[in-house]
């Protein structure tokens, strides 16, 4: 029978990352602590420090992204209800 991994929550490992990035303790005393790997802590810790410059750079990104997306649906709105305007008014017999 082989071991079977152990599935750990991203609370917890951004706790134990965090704890490894403050750097008050050794990878290895934060290892015993938790009961992990000290490569697993060492890998927690360099994710961690590599996606932290993206939670802060993804704010306006993001909301750009939204405010695009935002516009391009009211343009297409717009075209739509150009389109049924001039329709109703070659039906009424209204035209320009």
């Amino acid at each position: 029978m082989g071991r079977q991994r152990r599935q750990f929550s991203g609370e917890f490992k951004a706790k134990v990352a965090l704890e490894a990035i403050k750097g008050q303790h050794t990878v290895r005393e934060i290892a015993s602590r938790y009961s992990v790997h000290p490569n697993i802590v060492t890998q927690w810790k360099r994710q961690a420090l590599e996606e932290l410059p993206a939670i802060f750079s993804d704010g306006r990104a993001r909301r750009e992204k939204e405010e695009g997306q935002d516009k391009a649906e009211l343009y297409e709105q717009i075209g739509r209800l150009k389109m049924e305007l001039e329709w109703l008014k070659k039906k009424s017999g209204l035209s320009d």
